[in-house]
């Protein structure tokens, strides 16, 4: 039991928070009003849909809904846990998330320190807009003009490569070569869009380190080693949690519009693994079962790149 005194004083720390929380609403109170729309959306779109996470432990069935279905305990996790066709999924999505952060993940940092680097802004804003382009399409239009361009009847780079005396290569459906096409293709709509982070974090660093570094001799490459990317660690500390975290998301749209049965065995992903379960086989318990696991684990992994960011970078998302 706490000491009157210590209680009293408690609940008069406790109503001056109150006041001060109150005061600063009233002297706000258009930017909260404005903060409203925002927690609306995060209520309805992605707090309440959290309820339908209780039919990863029911045996779902769509027309008695999710009061009146059974409860199956941990049935479908130990189905999840004990299927290899699974753990198949899961290598897949791991290898093809790891290839995208080895290879992807440092190059809009590298497109981005070039193009800050042009002095032309006209051919600056060119390139920016030539770089940037990709993104604005859709996967499905991405994968049309890859169809296209790899196809071994008339595809552009068979035909310069029968031109060349080589045999035609099955981009889409060899398996030493699908995951590849996957990485080139994410490469090739996504590292432009991506620069305008490190873009933005590069514009904020103080012209006059720059300067400081050229009165001590530093040219274009020390500047960019001492000054550009020192400056660029937050952000990239940032984005590579976020990455981190979304590791067990390879891409499913990407994915779904380019693969076939053929590659199953290589490029199948959680995602597409939930998407093919859930809506192809309408077993919508075992699919949600595997999306709350992958939930978990990004929820997880970002809690621990955060923590080892903190404890040995000593930076790090809060």
């Amino acid at each position: 039991m706490k000491p009157m005194n210590q209680v009293k004083t408690d609940l008069a720390l406790r109503r001056t928070n109150v006041r001060r929380i109150a005061a600063n609403i009233k002297k706000d109170w258009d930017l909260y009003l404005a903060l409203l729309p925002g927690i609306a959306f995060l209520l309805v779109f992605k707090y309440t849909p959290m309820y339908g996470i209780i039919i990863a432990f029911k045996d779902f069935n769509i027309f008695q809904g999710m009061a009146e279905s059974s409860w199956a305990g941990f049935k479908h996790f130990e189905r999840l846990f004990s299927s290899s066709a699974f753990w198949q999924v899961l290598h897949n999505t791991l290898i093809i998330s790891v290839y995208k952060i080895l290879f992807l993940f440092p190059l809009p940092i590298i497109i981005a320190i070039m193009m800050n680097e042009l002095k032309n802004a006209l051919f600056k804003r060119t390139v920016q807009t030539i770089v940037y382009l990709p993104h604005f399409l859709s996967w499905v239009i991405v994968s049309g003009l890859f169809i296209d361009l790899l196809s071994v009847n008339g595809g552009l780079v068979n035909k310069l490569i029968v031109s060349l005396g080589g045999e035609p290569i099955r981009f889409f459906l060899d398996n030493s070569i699908f995951r590849s096409v996957l990485i080139t293709s994410a490469g090739w709509k996504e590292i432009g869009w991506n620069s305008i982070i490190y873009l933005a974090a590069m514009s904020s660093i103080d012209p006059q380190l720059y300067e400081a570094a050229k009165i001590d001799g530093a040219g274009k490459w020390k500047q960019i080693l001492h000054v550009t990317l020192p400056g660029l660690t937050p952000i990239i500390l940032l984005m590579f949690i976020l990455r981190l975290g979304a590791i067990l998301e390879a891409g499913t749209e990407q994915i779904l519009v380019m693969y076939n049965p053929g590659v199953y065995n290589v490029a199948d992903v959680i995602g597409t693994y939930v998407y093919r379960v859930g809506l192809g086989e309408q077993n919508y318990s075992f699919s949600t079962a595997v999306g709350l696991f992958e939930s978990v684990i990004a929820f997880s992994l970002i809690i621990t790149g955060n923590w080892l960011s903190r404890k040995y970078l000593q930076r790090g998302i809060w």
